[in-house]
């Protein structure tokens, strides 16, 4: 006759009353160790990897251990597995500790499990195994494929299957959004996770990636990303080919209107506002060309795209100058040059001087005659005349020095 885990367990607690019964008094009363204690801790475990549940005893006196599952079946009783489930593994058996793993987790092993002392009265420890399940690849989905810039879209993102329930969080680019959560509890204790996002959409938005992000215990990295397809009209400018300068009478004029949009702009026109374009003016595809200008070609010349989506135009104003504009302008003076120059001269006039100057200072002499030659050299002032006067008889002896 085949024993079921509870039999065992009642059989093993009938023979300990049993033998505790029989014992003398002295005996039975140490079955009981002051300060004896019994431990263990809960398990936290992710569907499909392995528990491990730890049964610790202090000051033990050879009590037997055994562990329970939440229906009360003795798993092991000691280091005996009753329990025929070989996922129970005995991986440790001692006076002290009886430890226990469990691989491959399902959620149906989830529950209270017990460690029991035999003692006297019996000691009891709870461990709570919780089963974490992760949730299944999010699933974002578009209320539309395409959207135009200015419009609301719509996005929802579903994480099914997940214990405890899922977190989700949004993020366009680098900027988090705020979503409307709901939660559904399954028949098996499961749940679903549904979140919806709106937001309005410009033309920046085109290819944006926007995630929907899973945060959950059992799992990481989880998300899931759209790109967004934004559609928006046209952008426009006007690039002026020719001339490069002033616009002359005479000179012919050569515009490029340049637009993009999503789609691609189906048609470019020109036109001249409030007036009619120049009759001799060739418009050939997004160019505009206007040959010989005159002053009555003046005006706003504009060019017009348009998409889909709506269309878009900027304006070119047209001046005419006369022929001669801009020829008689004064050049521009480089005083950086003038300065320079004039630095220079005034140092040559300065090195000149100073040459001039110890010229002058060397060549420098005294004015000597021979008129009163004799005069010096006299007694007093009547031999001094007498002499002087002598002198003027020898007048072609006089001569003139520079020393």
């Amino acid at each position: 006759m085949a024993i079921t885990g509870s039999g065992s367990l009642a059989i093993s607690f009938f023979v300990f009353v049993i033998s505790a019964a029989f014992l003398p008094k002295g005996a039975a009363e140490t079955l009981t160790v002051e300060g004896q204690n019994l431990a263990t801790d809960n398990v936290t475990v992710i569907e499909g990897e392995m528990a491990t549940i730890s049964c610790r005893v202090r000051n033990n006196d050879d009590s037997v251990i055994q562990l329970l599952n939440p229906n009360r079946q003795t798993i092991y009783f000691k280091d005996v597995r009753p329990l025929k489930d070989s996922r129970f593994q005995l991986v440790n058996f001692s006076d002290n500790e009886l430890r226990v793993s469990l691989s491959n987790v399902s959620l149906s092993d989830e529950g209270r499990y017990v460690c029991q002392l035999y003692t006297d009265p019996p000691q009891e420890a709870y461990a709570d195994i919780t089963v974490l399940v992760p949730p299944g690849s999010p699933i974002i989905e578009s209320r539309e494929d395409v959207v135009s810039e200015g419009n609301e879209t719509e996005l929802t993102c579903t994480a099914i299957g997940g214990k405890p329930a899922a977190y989700i969080r949004w993020m366009k680019g680098e900027e988090e959004l705020t979503g409307e959560t709901a939660v559904e509890e399954t028949y098996d204790r499961m749940f679903t996770v549904t979140s919806r996002v709106r937001f309005s959409v410009t033309k920046e938005d085109d290819g944006m990636p926007v995630d929907c992000i899973i945060d959950h215990p059992a799992v990481k990295d989880l998300l899931a990303q759209r790109h967004l397809e934004v559609l928006y009209k046209p952008e426009v400018k006007i690039v002026v080919t020719y001339p490069e300068g002033l616009t002359r009478e005479g000179d012919n004029l050569d515009l490029t209107c340049i637009a993009e949009g999503k789609p691609h702009p189906h048609q470019i026109n020109w036109l001249r506002v409030d007036e009619d374009v120049p009759p001799h003016a060739v418009v050939t595809g997004s160019d505009l060309y206007i040959e010989n200008l005159n002053k009555s070609y003046n005006g706003t010349y504009r060019c017009v795209a348009s998409n889909a989506v709506g269309e878009a135009y900027v304006d070119y104003i047209l001046y005419v100058h006369d022929s001669r504009a801009g020829e008689g302008a004064p050049q521009k003076i480089d005083h950086a040059v003038i300065g320079g120059v004039v630095a220079v001269v005034m140092f040559a006039i300065l090195c000149a001087l100073i040459v001039l100057g110890r010229y002058f200072a060397r060549h420098k002499g005294t004015y000597f005659t021979h008129e009163a030659k004799g005069a010096d050299d006299a007694a007093d002032a009547d031999t001094a005349i007498i002499n002087a006067e002598g002198g003027h008889n020898n007048t072609d002896e006089k001569k003139e020095y520079y020393i």
